[in-house]
């Protein structure tokens, strides 16, 4: 490019980027003031659910269009017979939709024909692995440049659909729309709303879209360690890059394979950890084999099955409750009924008598903490005594039963006693608020700006954690290894660009709906499922209710009806339900359930792929170009994705923290190992390798510390006073403080280094 187009290039830059802070900042900054109504929405709730991601979507595709116009020479491809093999894929894929759909209809006939579930399940678990198994078997290559980037032969409208299908992980398919639904808009105080999610997943492309990815493409390079070799030279900012890609992305396919447990399970009937295995094998097969090309194109075929997935109930509940099936355009008009139903139950007298119920166990547990140990051995006494009695008198088996079942339940000794109460206790009071502890779904943050001063120092928290959340997820974004390797895979520097927007589109189809579905799943639920009789309520609370991590429901206040304070739906039960909340026949719900294995199988491909190349291509041959030891550098690289996955696999079996907390948490690693480092290196020819090891170092080692120091039994094994937080913000948005440190120590240590070459500028 020219002087004058670079010119205009860094003016595009810095207006966009302008555009993008505003909108993902700005507007959300002063949620609490802009309180007006549009159309019938909440202007903020609006702008935050959909309109960021509309803004959002323009400006990656301006820069895009600008750009390639402007840099002709980028779009070169070096590909005979290119728009030929485009036009080859395009048919391939018209002809698997219209299969898919055939397959979907011709097994909903077959259930009215009286199909059993267990065969509708089994078809659609061996339908979509088989597939998932054939892509990768015919795909396996021991090509590096096939097995790594998959030959740079991805053009950019498919490469989007794939990167779409890796980003849309468990987190976002499962777990999104039940945060939205616990959470509303703002969350509590130590909790960010969903809205976060939204806004935060969606801004990060412009990022990587305008710092990052077409300047990675243009260096022609197989993994992002690779970048920090090029660019910094010597061994440590490899081997360090490769570090923090394997530890952010192990967190992340955690979080995936946990995942893949709760679906196939929920596909089988089998045990959540025979489910892990089965599901594992749909991931080995594909990137264990053919690498990058297999992961690519088993990607491209999944996303079809999640946005069908997704949309079709969502789309269902909306035509149900409002007429419209365009749930993103009509589900505004269900907020106000929300907002109005969330009032009468906050002064409804049955919903008053539950929390006091519970308010009552908390005080039962908290004197119980005033001497555990006596109160464990009172317990286990009269038990024992009721057990006692109960066998004398021969009075009732199943009574006998139970009561052996409460003492095999009591804690073992007054410590683990004293934990499980305090638990108990502090679930206890958060049940006993409005709402059982959940906030108004539209209101902007927790508190009250214009309340008390404990009110105000509250909503001053919520704002500030949810400003963190989006920043460490837009930031995350643009570090996450297996989501920037995708754009490896684009023909050309352009077709990157071009790429980019197409991810966010097709991201952006299920981003839109998961607000509408979270409205739409509470309205049923508050306005048709609360009040009615335990003995009437629908099979499938039933049916969920056998884990109650997904759903519990009880009769607290012993009146036989359903309040909402005696429902508590996990967040990933939002979704994996909504076919069956809506009425749909049963193979939607095998669908759904598709869609989130799916999801979850798509993203442990690129991760374990990511994590796989990191410790054979990137740490133990250090990129070694010779083509002897390529091949073993591909195999190395295969045994290593099958040792991680199987740790990963045994790792998620142990139930670990949520799914949208891993997840998230892995952000903020991504963002302050490697982003300060790698966007200064693109922009500043000053940064030094010394500098980018240290803000390298000084990134994760931040993030790690404050997300450590922040764990519960390290604070009590310690004897460490406070909460330890920096200003209330949470461990999971720890890459605030990792992120600053990063850029600071990056940009002083180089700069002391006096480099020779200091000129500003895209490498």
């Amino acid at each position: 490019m020219t002087g004058a187009a670079i010119a205009r290039s860094s003016r595009l830059h810095v207006g966009l980027l302008l555009v993008w802070f505003v909108a993902s900042f700005g507007i959300v900054f002063f949620a609490d003031s802009l309180t007006f109504q549009v159309a019938g929405w909440p202007f903020v709730f609006w702008f935050a659910a959909q309109g960021g991601v509309v803004v959002f979507i323009g400006i990656v595709v301006t820069f895009a269009w600008k750009i390639n116009r402007r840099d002709p020479e980028s779009a070169v491809v070096d590909w005979p017979g290119y728009g030929l093999v485009k036009r080859k894929l395009n048919r391939r894929f018209a002809g698997y939709v219209i299969a898919l759909l055939t397959f979907i209809v011709g097994l909903t006939l077959a259930e009215q024909s009286g199909l059993s579930k267990a065969w509708i399940a089994g078809i659609f678990l061996f339908s979509t692995l088989v597939m998932y198994a054939v892509i990768g078997i015919r795909s396996r290559t021991a090509d590096a440049a096939e097995y790594y980037v998959a030959g740079r032969r991805i053009p950019a409208m498919y490469n989007g659909m794939a990167t779409a299908a890796d980003w849309m992980s468990a987190a976002s398919f499962i777990s999104l729309a039940g945060g939205l639904y616990l959470q509303g808009f703002s969350g509590t105080s130590t909790q960010a709303g969903g809205l976060a999610y939204i806004l935060g997943w969606t801004g990060g492309f412009c990022l990587v879209a305008m710092l990052v990815a077409p300047y990675l493409r243009g260096m022609g390079l197989y993994t992002i360690p690779d970048f920090f070799a090029a660019r910094y030279g010597g061994r440590w900012p490899r081997i360090i890059a490769a570090l923090a890609a394997v530890l952010c992305s192990f967190m992340y396919v955690v979080a995936q394979i946990y995942g893949v447990g709760l679906i196939t399970s929920r596909l089988t009937g089998v045990q959540f950890e025979i489910g892990i295995l089965l599901g594992l094998g749909g991931v080995l097969v594909c990137s264990f084999l053919g690498g990058m090309r297999a992961v690519t194109w088993t990607q491209v075929v999944q996303y079809a099955i999640i946005i069908l997935a997704f949309l079709i109930p969502v789309s269902w509940l909306s035509y149900k409750q409002v007429g419209n099936p365009f749930a993103p355009l009509a589900y505004g008009q269900q907020l106000e009924k929300i907002a109005t139903l969330e009032r009468t139950l906050m002064d409804s007298p049955a919903e008053q008598s539950v929390r006091t119920e519970y308010a009552r166990r908390a005080e039962r547990l908290e004197q119980k903490l005033v001497d555990a140990e006596q109160a464990l051995q009172t317990e286990r006494q009269m038990l024992r005594q009721q057990l006692r009695v109960t066998e004398e008198q021969k009075s009732s088996d199943g009574l006998a039963t139970e009561l052996r079942r409460e003492i095999a339940a009591l804690p073992k000794d007054a410590k683990a006693a004293q934990e499980y109460w305090s638990r108990m206790a502090a679930d206890y009071r958060e049940r006993a608020k409005p709402l059982g502890g959940m906030p108004a779904h539209s209101k902007p943050f927790a508190g009250d700006a214009r309340g008390s001063q404990q009110e105000q120092a509250e909503s001053e928290t919520s704002r500030l954690n949810f400003m963190a959340l989006i920043f460490c997820l837009m930031v995350g974004t643009v570090g996450l290894p297996h989501l920037l390797t995708r754009f490896y895979t684009t023909p050309s520097v352009a077709e990157a660009r071009t790429s980019v927007a197409w991810s966010l589109f097709f991201i952006a189809l299920l981003y839109l709906s998961a607000p509408a579905l979270a409205v739409l799943v509470k309205y049923e639920v508050m306005a048709h499922l609360v009040g009615q009789n335990f003995n009437d309520l629908p099979a499938w609370v039933a049916q969920w209710a056998r884990d109650p991590s997904l759903l519990a429901v009880s009769d607290v206040n012993g009146d036989h009806i359903l309040q909402f304070a005696e429902l508590r739906m996990g967040p990933d039960l939002v979704m994996l339900a909504s076919a069956e909340i809506g009425g749909l026949p049963y193979v939607m719900s095998m669908l759904v359930a598709a869609g989130g294995l799916a999801a979850a199988l798509s993203t442990a491909d690129g991760l374990l792929l990511t994590i796989g190349n990191a410790l054979a291509h990137d740490m133990y041959f250090d990129g070694d170009a010779n083509k002897a030891r390529a091949m073993r550098r591909v195999m190395l690289s295969k045994f290593a994705l099958l040792v991680v996955a199987l740790v990963a696999a045994y790792v998620a079996a142990q139930r670990p923290a949520g799914i949208l907390y891993l997840v998230s948490a892995s952000f903020s690693l991504a963002g302050a190992a490697l982003v300060p480092s790698m966007v200064l290196g693109i922009f500043w020819r000053g940064t030094t390798q010394a500098g980018a090891v240290s803000g390298m170092l000084a990134g994760l080692g931040v993030t790690i510390y404050y997300m450590v120091i922040n764990v519960p039994w390290v604070r009590n094994n310690f004897g460490l006073t406070g909460t330890g937080l920096w200003w209330g913000i949470q461990p999971v948005s720890a890459g605030v403080f990792g992120v600053s440190a990063g850029v600071v120590v990056t940009l002083v240590v180089s700069w002391l280094g006096r480099p020779q070459q200091a000129a500003s500028g895209p490498i």
